[in-house]
């Protein structure tokens, strides 16, 4: 009887210790966004994530901007079989979606408004931040739709390739500002989890 309450003790111990693990965990500060930090641009990307003219399949106009969170890539389709492909960054478990939206605005050097639900996950952030070289946003950015989501640049060239941010999609700054020039407002953005079959 002795070793049954020592095994359920050394149980409830263990289960305490496991949330509060994950209870510290939540807390956290989010690597995607450390406002202030200047992007270090001597970071070499993976090949995979270089911007390159890529063979791709697809039935979306030239000029749609096709997401695939999975693959880390964001196309922008070219016609006759190809698409111009960018690495990214996307959303963490639990901030990962998908859809269909069109650019609603663009901004060069935006400032940055966490929102009220971004604040209050982390308390950290600064409430407004003027746009800049040390802004999470970066370069430039597209904002996708009435959604808070857009793609933008980053301070943070190491997380490309990553699943890091709260549900925006971040290029490094070279291929945000690429982007930015090649698509206009009203650009066609289709966002998808799974790779079309």
């Amino acid at each position: 009887m002795l070793d049954f309450r020592n095994l359920t003790c050394t149980i409830i111990a263990a289960v305490g210790l496991t949330l509060s693990t994950s209870s510290s965990f939540a807390q956290q500060p989010d690597i995607g966004d450390q406002p202030g930090l200047l992007a270090d641009d001597s970071v070499e990307l993976d090949p995979e994530y270089r911007k390159q003219v890529v063979y791709y399949r697809t039935s979306e106009a030239p000029g749609t901007i096709i997401i695939a969170t999975a693959e880390r890539h964001l196309y922008l389709v070219q016609g006759n079989g190809r698409a111009l492909r960018y690495g990214i960054g996307v959303g963490r478990d639990g901030f990962q979606w998908q859809g269909l939206l069109n650019i609603s605005r663009k901004a060069e050097w935006p400032d940055w408004t966490p929102p009220p639900e971004m604040i209050a996950r982390q308390p950290y952030l600064p409430r407004f931040m003027a746009g800049g070289p040390g802004n999470p946003l970066g370069a430039r950015a597209m904002y996708l739709g009435s959604t808070v989501y857009r793609i933008h640049g980053t301070n943070r060239p190491d997380t490309i390739g990553t699943a890091v941010s709260s549900g925006c999609f971040r290029l490094v700054n070279a291929d945000v500002t690429d982007l930015y020039e090649r698509v206009p407002v009203g650009t066609k953005v289709i966002v998808r989890q799974k790779p079309e079959l």
